[in-house]
């Protein structure tokens, strides 16, 4: 055939359908060693393939977890022991209302308290003077004629009536019953109260022997040591200048005696019983 003339295609109907030979292929399986073959990357290798598995498994977690919530696996031997002893208990709470108590709580450590400041002391009244129910006897009275004494002294005091007038009072006291509280031979009555002895100058009781004929009182009233004594006192500070006489005349002012200077005698031992009373 001359160079110039190509030579006729044949159409692709008769061309013989083969598989072109890659001589590097070819070589590598021909001889006695064969060479590996370069992996292939397969579905999952690729990026679309990891994205389908990742779903998939996605998937098979989210229904073995939904499959799990509906069935729960059978608990194990330890479990059921554990439920078992909690159903006992319960039921034993629930029969009885017996309850043990809490274990005490001890704290870490002491709470310091806050150490108060003292309070200013406050300034106490003057206490009053508490006089003694029996005093000593001085001036050798005895404890009757001592309480007696106290009686008049202390309705003087009430009165806030001057110490001469106690003096004259207890001095009167002396003469009138040596200071014991009487009743009268002539009236009976008078020996239904509390009295120290008797007297029989005429219808006259008690400690300053006043009559209850002159108005001084009844005989209950005058045989009391502090009624007595007050009734003394008002008689006294009626008498004009009493406080510039004597023990005498002031006495007498009051009693009208038979014996007016009987008085004067008494007055220094008066004076000793009234200066330990007050």
């Amino acid at each position: 055939m001359h160079p110039d003339h190509r030579a006729p295609q044949s159409s692709p109907a008769n061309r013989p359908v083969g598989r072109t030979i890659d001589p590097a292929s070819a070589e590598r399986r021909v001889g006695r060693h064969r060479a590996p073959e370069p992996p292939r990357r397969g579905a999952a290798r690729s990026v679309p393939g990891r994205i389908a598995v990742a779903t998939g498994v996605t998937c098979c977690l989210g229904l073995i977890g939904v499959a799990g919530v509906g069935e729960a696996a059978p608990p194990t031997v330890e479990v059921r022991e554990a439920l078992a002893d909690r159903v006992a208990v319960e039921q034993r709470a629930s029969r009885d209302f017996t309850r043990a108590a809490p274990p005490a709580v001890v704290p870490a450590s002491p709470v310091p308290v806050a150490t108060p400041s003292p309070t200013p002391a406050r300034k106490q009244p003057p206490r009053k003077v508490v006089r003694p129910k029996h005093p000593r006897p001085v001036a050798g009275l005895d404890q009757r004629q001592m309480d007696n004494a106290k009686a008049i002294v202390d309705v003087g005091r009430d009165m806030r009536l001057p110490r001469r007038a106690m003096v004259v009072a207890v001095a009167t006291a002396m003469q009138e019953s040596d200071l014991y509280n009487l009743a009268s031979d002539v009236l009976p009555e008078s020996f239904g109260q509390p009295h120290q002895g008797s007297g029989s100058d005429h219808d006259s009781v008690g400690l300053f022997q006043q009559r209850p004929s002159s108005g001084w009182g009844t005989v209950a009233e005058l045989m009391r040591p502090a009624y007595a004594a007050r009734a003394f006192y008002a008689a006294l500070a009626d008498v004009p200048g009493w406080a510039d006489m004597s023990v005498t005349g002031a006495a007498q002012a009051v009693q009208i005696s038979a014996f007016p200077d009987a008085y004067a005698k008494h007055e220094k031992r008066a004076t000793t019983v009234v200066a330990a009373l007050s």
